[in-house]
């Protein structure tokens, strides 16, 4: 799924897309209720129900979190 500059998907605006890989692709993105400057990560329709999938993209947000 590629988004387009200007495109919302809930409090987040697309500013730019960052990257692509093996799990998605990775949007620069404004949190408009924070103000602030997000990493939006979209996975791939498939790869967004496959259990493994899920629990290393959980993973990596907590160690983002941490950051």
């Amino acid at each position: 799924m590629t988004l387009s500059t200007g495109t919302r998907i809930g409090s987040y605006d697309v500013e730019a897309k960052l990257g692509a890989g093996g799990m998605g692709e990775v949007y620069k993105a404004r949190d408009v209720r924070l103000n602030r400057l997000v990493a939006l990560k979209m996975l791939k329709g498939e790869r967004a129900l496959a259990g493994d999938d899920l629990a290393r993209f959980r993973a990596e947000a907590e160690i983002i979190a941490r950051l």
